[in-house]
Parts: structure tokens; C-alpha cells; sequence
């Protein structure tokens, strides 16, 4: 028996990730399913597993705060829509690096991998050949999604990512705002999806609701001590960095 710990906040992404681990060809136990850093600090304390699914921007922080504060003896495999974590993913025992959206395909040669380092009883991770060169490949495959299908009483029709101003979620469905400031509404996704979707070197989530395009970003002002106000252009209100996002946002706006 395979004991498993799964570390994500959001549910579509653990529903997902139960059902790849349900259709192995292994007996498998999903010990336990955390959503925050203080909930993964508090298990592993107590506990052992085989082997940890661990997203990585969780509700209350990075993930590697858990890795940093607890020491495991068990192989990680990274889940996660950002690209620039793959060389702390490296030093936290972490033996792959699946970028959301990833395929079942793809689960799985992460799990053939994972049962190469259990059949080795060893965390030798200069067993792995070329990994920095595999996650480059990772990163080099992806794909991006280049328009959105909108729904509406009148037909289909598409919304290309270049027209787009930002994406805000809000009562339950992502409201997307094009270049002429109208509003389109995606009740399938959610904007964790959607992020998951975008070149992340062309939009940043500011805080919990709000995702927006670099490429219409007029104004950057102080608005307190932690936050920032963006002015996206054609769009009257200010937009608000969350005090987590702030500092990796300055970083990313820069690029």
C-alpha cells in the first residue's frame, strides 16, 4: 500500500488529481488532503507518507514553507501553473514539476517515476538524468491557450487573449473585460483555471479575484503600505494588489 499526501487549495484540482491517482495500476491510500501550509506543517509532524502531491501557491502561502519547517524522507511531485518554482521544487525532494493544466499521460510518467525512486529504496536525485534539462523541455511544450469560447443568447463566438483587458471572478463565474471595457461572461472556468490556461509572463493574478494583462498596464501607484493601485488602460476604477501578491507582482511587471 501506497500512502499518499495531496496538498492543493483548490478542489476542482485535487477531484482531478484523485481520479488519475484512482485509475492506477497500484493500491493506493490518499492519507490525508491539505489545503494550507499550517495544515501540511501539522500533519507531516505526526505523520509519514510515500509520497506528497503538493501544489504550490497555496491559501496561506508557499508551499516550500512546509518543506522548510518539516523534514521528509519522501519524494515530492510538484503541481503547479508556475513555471518559476522548478529550481526550489529541485532542493525540496522534489523529483517532478507537472504544470496545470497536465494529462493523465503526463501523471503518469510522474508516477512511473516516483516507483523508480521506490524500487531504488533511494532519494538519490543524481539518479534522475538531465532533470534540469526535462523540466526545460516541460516548460518549452506547453502550450497556451490563445482565445476564450463565449456563450451567449445570440451564439458562440471567441474572445482572443490579445483583446483581452483582465478577468475578474466574481459570484461564481469569471467576468471577462475586452479592450473596449465590455463585459463576457465564462461560467465554466475558474479563474485558478483560467490562470492555469495563460502565459504567465503576459498575466498575473493581483490578488484572489483579479487577473490582468501586462499589456494594458498604464499606471502602477502606491495605494498603502503593502498594496499597489494598477490603472488598466480604458478601464476606469484601480485595480488592487493583495499584500501576498504585491512583492512578486513588482518582480513579474518588470520582466
Amino acid at each position: 500500500m501506497i500512502k499518499v499526501l495531496i496538498v492543493e487549495d483548490e478542489i476542482p484540482a485535487r477531484k482531478k488529481l484523485k481520479r488519475f491517482i484512482s485509475e492506477l495500476n497500484t493500491e493506493v491510500k490518499i492519507a490525508a488532503e491539505v489545503e494550507t501550509v499550517s495544515g501540511g506543517i501539522t500533519f507531516l509532524k505526526a505523520n509519514s507518507v510515500d509520497l506528497i502531491f503538493s501544489d504550490i501557491e497555496l491559501l496561506d502561502g508557499n508551499s516550500f514553507e512546509i518543506y522548510s519547517q518539516v523534514s521528509i524522507l519522501c519524494p515530492v511531485i510538484f503541481t503547479t501553473a508556475y513555471d518559476q518554482f522548478w529550481m526550489n521544487a529541485f532542493e525540496s525532494n522534489g523529483i517532478d514539476y507537472l504544470l496545470k493544466p497536465f494529462s493523465q499521460e503526463r501523471f503518469q510518467k510522474s508516477w512511473n517515476k516516483f516507483l523508480m525512486f521506490r524500487n531504488s529504496n533511494s532519494l538519490d536525485f543524481n539518479a534522475i538524468n538531465n532533470f534540469t534539462t526535462l523540466i526545460q523541455k516541460t516548460f518549452a511544450e506547453k502550450q497556451y491557450k490563445k482565445r476564450f469560447t463565449v456563450n451567449t443568447r445570440h451564439g458562440i463566438y471567441f474572445l482572443e487573449i490579445e483583446n483581452i483587458l483582465f478577468f475578474e471572478a466574481s459570484a461564481g463565474v469569471v467576468i471577462v473585460y475586452d479592450t473596449q471595457c465590455k463585459k463576457h461572461i465564462l461560467t465554466e472556468s475558474t479563474i485558478k483555471e483560467i490562470e492555469e490556461q495563460l502565459n504567465p509572463d503576459s498575466f498575473f493574478r493581483i490578488n484572489r479575484s483579479e487577473l490582468i494583462n501586462k499589456a494594458y498596464i498604464e499606471k502602477i501607484e502606491r495605494y498603502n503600505k503593502n498594496s499597489l493601485a494598477i490603472k488598466i488602460r480604458g478601464y476606469e476604477k484601480y485595480l488592487k494588489t493583495s499584500q501576498n501578491n504585491t512583492a512578486i507582482f513588482r518582480e513579474w511587471v518588470e520582466k
